[in-house]
C-alpha cells in the first residue's frame, strides 16, 4: 500500500471518530515516505485534536524542517509549542505550591507563538491576579475577550480583577502594583 492510500485510510478513520488508528494509518504513510512533509503535518494535526502534545510536536518539526518555506506547517508548529506552554503552565499553576512567575514566563511566551489562543490569555490573566499584578491581569482577560467575545469565564475573572484592582487603589491611596 503507498502513502496516499494509509493517508486514505487515516481519513477514513477520523470520519468514524477513530483518531488512534487515523495516527496510525498516518505513521504508516511517514513510514513508506518519510520525506513527505504533507503526511508529517496531517499526522501532527491528528496527534493535536487527540492532546497527544509530543507526539504533535515531532511532526510538525519535521514537516517544518522538510518544507520549511511553507507558512502553514510554520503557523502550525508554533501553535503546537504555544500549546505544550499551555499544558505546562496549566501544570505548575495546578501543582501544590504553583510557581506563578514560571508559569506567567511560559504563558507570555505562548502568547507570543500563537498570540490568538484565548487560554493562554485567561491563564495569564488568572496567574497575574493571584500576584496581585491587577492592571497585567486586567489586559490578559481583556485580551481573552477580545478573541473570545462570549467567553464567560474571562468575562467574570476581568470584574473580579477589576473589583480587586479599584479595592487595592482605594486602600493605597491611589497607586497600584498593575
Amino acid at each position: 500500500m503507498n502513502g496516499d492510500e494509509h493517508v486514505k485510510q487515516a481519513y477514513e478513520s477520523i470520519l468514524q471518530g477513530d483518531y488512534e488508528q487515523a495516527i496510525r494509518c498516518f505513521e504508516q504513510a511517514i513510514d513508506a515516505h518519510p520525506d513527505n512533509p504533507a503526511y508529517h503535518y496531517k499526522c501532527s494535526i491528528t496527534c493535536a485534536r487527540s492532546a497527544k502534545w509530543a507526539k504533535a510536536m515531532v511532526h510538525a518539526e519535521e514537516a517544518e524542517r522538510l518544507d520549511p518555506d511553507n507558512a502553514v506547517y510554520g503557523y502550525h508548529l508554533r501553535t503546537v509549542k504555544a500549546r505544550m506552554l499551555i499544558a505546562e503552565a496549566e501544570a505548575t499553576l495546578a501543582s501544590d505550591s504553583p510557581d506563578f512567575l514560571a508559569a506567567i514566563e511560559a504563558l507570555r511566551e505562548a502568547t507570543g507563538l500563537d498570540p490568538l489562543s484565548d487560554a493562554a490569555f485567561l491563564m495569564l490573566s488568572a496567574a497575574y491576579g493571584a500576584l496581585g499584578r491587577y492592571g497585567e491581569a486586567a489586559a490578559s482577560a481583556e485580551e481573552a475577550l477580545k478573541l473570545n467575545p462570549q467567553h464567560a469565564e474571562a468575562a467574570r475573572l476581568l470584574a473580579g480583577v477589576r473589583r480587586k484592582w479599584r479595592k487595592e487603589r482605594r486602600h493605597s491611596g491611589g497607586k497600584s502594583r498593575g
